[in-house]
C-alpha cells in the first residue's frame, strides 16, 4: 500500500499570523479557476442601490465609509482578503435594507468584524473597533449589527473576491516566480483601490483581477499586447472589456496620486487650506497612503478614531 506524505508549509509574515503556502495542487486544477468564474456572479451587489433603494445614502459616503474600512484593516496588519470581503458584504446589504446615513459607519465596523472572523486566525476585537469610531457606537450595537447582516446575507459569508483569483492568474502567466511578489503586491493595491471606487461595485472579481494584473504588468515591465491575450486565455474576458478596465484601474491609480483635488460639495467640514492633499476631511487620511504605502512600508499610518459625518 502506497504511503503519502502530508506536508504543511507556512510562511512567515511579520506581524501577520503565519499562513499556508499556495497549493499547487489546487492552482494546477483548471476545475478550481472554473468554479470560482462560474459562482462569482452569485456574490455581486444586484443592483446599484443609490437610484432603487437607499434614499439616504450618495456614492460619496460609500467611498468615505470604504476608505475608513481599508485604513482600519491595513492599521491592524488584516489578511488582504479582509477588506475587499467586509466591502462585499457591505454593498450587498446595501441592496436589500434601506438604512440611514448615520448608521453607514456601523455597518462597516460589523462588516469587517465579520470578514475578520472568517479571513483571520485572531480576529479584530469589538472593543477596537469601537475605538476606531469615537465611540460613536456600542459593542451592543455591533453585535446587533453582525447578526441582523448574516440575516439578511442568510449566513452565506465565503464571497468571491478579486484576490482569489490573482493565484490563479499568476500561475498561468508565462513569468518566473520571484516575479509573482511585486506584481501580486501592486495589484492587490489596484483592487483595494477598486473596492473603495462605486463604479467597480458590480464588476465581476475576475475581471477586476484580471485588469489589476495587466495594470500591474504594465507598470512594472510595460506595455505588451501578449500580456492582455494571456489574459483573455486564461480567464476568457474580452480583450477589449480587459483594455477598458485596464484604463479604469489606471485611472484611479492616477487620480490617487494627483496632489490636490476640489472640496467635495457634499462635505459638511470645510477643507484645511493649508493641506492641499486632503480630499476627503472627514475620512481619517487619504486613500493612497492605505494603499499604497501601507502595503509597502513596515511603519503604516495610523487612522484617526473619528465618527464619520457626511
Amino acid at each position: 500500500m502506497e504511503h503519502l506524505t502530508l506536508v504543511c508549509c507556512e510562511t512567515d509574515i511579520g506581524v501577520k499570523s503565519q499562513r499556508a503556502i499556495a497549493d499547487p495542487v489546487l492552482l494546477n486544477d483548471k476545475r478550481v479557476l472554473a468554479n470560482l468564474l462560474a459562482t462569482e456572479d452569485k456574490y455581486l451587489p444586484h443592483t446599484c442601490y443609490f437610484n432603487c433603494v437607499q434614499t439616504d445614502i450618495e456614492p460619496y459616503m460609500r467611498k468615505m465609509v470604504a476608505e475608513w474600512m481599508a485604513e482600519v484593516c491595513s492599521e491592524k496588519g488584516m489578511e488582504e482578503e479582509v477588506f475587499p470581503l467586509s466591502v462585499n458584504y457591505l454593498d450587498r446589504f446595501l441592496c436589500v435594507r434601506n438604512i440611514k446615513r448615520t448608521r453607514l459607519q456601523l455597518l462597516g465596523a460589523a462588516c469587517m468584524f465579520l470578514a475578520s472572523k472568517l479571513k483571520q486566525s485572531t480576529p479584530i476585537t469589538g472593543e477596537d473597533l469601537v475605538m476606531y469610531t469615537d465611540h460613536s457606537i456600542s459593542l451592543e450595537d455591533l453585535t446587533e449589527w453582525e447578526s441582523l447582516i448574516l440575516h439578511l446575507l442568510k449566513w452565506d459569508l465565503s464571497a468571491i473576491v478579486p484576490n482569489d483569483f490573482l493565484d490563479h492568474i499568476l500561475h498561468r502567466l508565462p513569468l518566473a516566480p520571484y516575479e509573482w511578489v511585486p506584481i501580486k503586491r501592486h495589484a492587490q493595491t489596484f483592487a483595494a483601490l477598486c473596492a473603495t471606487d462605486c463604479r467597480f461595485m458590480q464588476t465581476p472579481p475576475s475581471m477586476i483581477a484580471c485588469c489589476s494584473i495587466g495594470a500591474s504588468l504594465r507598470a512594472l515591465k510595460g506595455h505588451s499586447d501578449q500580456n492582455i491575450f494571456n489574459l483573455h486565455m486564461i480567464t476568457g474576458i474580452d480583450m477589449d472589456l480587459i483594455r477598458s478596465c485596464m484604463e479604469q484601474v489606471e485611472q484611479i491609480v492616477r487620480t490617487c496620486f494627483t496632489p490636490a483635488a476640489p472640496q467635495n460639495q457634499h462635505s459638511s467640514v470645510e477643507q484645511d487650506s493649508s493641506n492641499p492633499k486632503q480630499e476627503q476631511p472627514t475620512t481619517p487620511t487619504d486613500v493612497r497612503e492605505i494603499n499604497i504605502v501601507s502595503m509597502e512600508s513596515s511603519h503604516p499610518p495610523h487612522p484617526q478614531a473619528i465618527p464619520l459625518v457626511y
